[in-house]
């Protein structure tokens, strides 16, 4: 029998692994999602492409890499023929990593001397120019991404934040090679290579330059980037003709029940459509850090309010708010601990909504929907329509059944929480 599995993807968080699989089903590849490190003997059915959801941001190094080679040997074992390793596009990372351990990690697991590391995103505003990454029109060092409170991006030099992380040498990929096609992009590498550099940065500024890199990729072993570096290559196997077209659909049948809408970004998208959802009426809860660690807010609370309030319409259960709230919040209460009572509140809260009645999700914030979606017990998810560029409304292979849009609190527009219903059918 013929191996289906072509490409084999890791992501480093949740919304990050369905924005990835979004772009492969986009392209054409019947794609999975798979929700943590598939356990032995895990079957993916006939996809072409499997990605494979981890919560490894932002936890030690260590664990990072540890989690990262156990997916990719499973994908290994499953026969993936090209690897992806898949981060955000404003490369969240600290000093420490966990980008620049997990690919130097991955390229000795395969045995790949040299890679292209490439976060571009011009849909979502994310491009790089001369090794820097623009946020919009900003650098990255100038754009809010500098007070995100887990990952502070001051530095908008990708060859420099990446080489802090790593032993590899790194380089970079300018954008007049990329323009100049896949054979100039080659050579390029070539050369690098013989130079003793290991990890190259890669210029890309438009889709089209996406789509050179993809075909430059064709014979990669390992591809490491944002969800916009997929985009090419997928083509390479339908030149080869190895897949076909599955055509993303429009609308997505979703089951019975009542809408939630549940925010822990803090970020100034999110914050943004949070305020379009209290401006339109929809009833909104905040949750209080301090309270919930001194016992005033509790998830019975908070899931009283929620059913209190219920109607055809979702409700808004939020924590967002400013940079200088957050950093005061941190300070009080340590960084981890402060999101981490967040995030527990909010699994709680989905689990007991569930039992409720609940069966449609949007939740905002990458490790806010890991842990909603570890917490629901949720497996494997089919990609839907895409909502806004990076977000598709997702919906869960086997128990429980639910209709999930998992967003990355950097994307959509303001009224994204108003919308993204219109999508769904009964």
């Amino acid at each position: 029998m013929t191996n289906s599995l072509l490409i084999g993807a890791i992501a480093d968080d949740l919304t990050g692994a369905t924005d990835l699989a979004l772009m492969l089903a986009r392209n054409g590849m019947k794609t999975v999602q798979v929700i943590g490190v598939p356990t032995e003997g895990t079957s993916f059915g006939d996809a072409e492409a499997v990605v494979i959801a981890l919560k490894s941001r932002t936890i030690a190094a260590d664990d990072a890499v540890a989690m990262s080679l156990a997916s990719a040997m499973a994908l290994q074992a499953a026969g993936a023929e090209q690897f992806i390793f898949k981060y955000c596009s404003t490369f969240d990372s600290t000093a420490a990593g966990n980008i620049g351990p997990v690919a130097e990690a991955l390229m000795d697991f395969l045995d790949v001397p040299i890679a292209i590391a490439c976060p571009a995103f011009p849909a979502a505003g994310r491009s790089i120019y001369q090794g820097h990454l623009f946020v919009g029109s900003a650098l990255l060092s100038d754009s809010p991404m500098r007070d995100h409170p887990l990952t502070p991006m001051r530095d908008a030099n990708l060859v420099r934040v990446l080489q802090a992380q790593t032993s590899a040498r790194v380089g970079l990929i300018p954008l007049d090679i990329v323009s100049a096609g896949p054979a100039s992009i080659n050579a390029l590498l070539g050369k690098a290579q013989q130079a003793g550099f290991r990890l190259m940065i890669a210029d890309a500024v438009r889709d089209a330059d996406l789509r050179v890199l993809g075909s430059a990729l064709a014979g990669a072993r390992l591809v490491t980037g944002g969800s916009g570096i997929a985009m090419g290559l997928p083509e390479n196997f339908r030149q080869q003709g190895r897949i076909g077209a599955e055509p993303v659909p429009e609308r997505m049948a979703a089951p019975k029940g009542k809408p939630v809408i549940l925010a822990g970004s803090c970020s100034t998208a999110t914050r943004g459509q949070v305020q379009a959802a209290i401006d339109a009426g929809r009833p909104a809860l905040r949750i209080v850090p301090a309270d919930v660690a001194s016992g005033v807010q509790s998830v019975a609370d908070v899931a009283n309010w929620v059913l209190k309030h219920t109607s055809t319409k979702p409700v808004l259960v939020y924590s967002s708010d400013e940079p200088d709230a957050v950093l005061a919040v941190q300070e009080k209460l340590g960084r981890e601990e402060a999101g981490l009572l967040v995030e527990q509140l909010l699994a709680n809260l989905a689990v007991i909504l569930r039992d409720n009645g609940f069966t449609r999700f949007v939740v905002a914030g990458g490790e806010t929907s890991g842990a909603v979606v570890a917490a629901l017990g949720v497996q494997a998810l089919q990609i839907g329509p895409e909502i806004a560029p990076g977000v598709p409304w997702t919906r869960s292979i086997g128990e429980p059944d639910l209709a999930l849009a998992l967003k990355s609190g950097n994307f959509g527009a303001p009224d994204f929480f108003l919308t993204a219903w219109d999508l769904l059918d009964d």
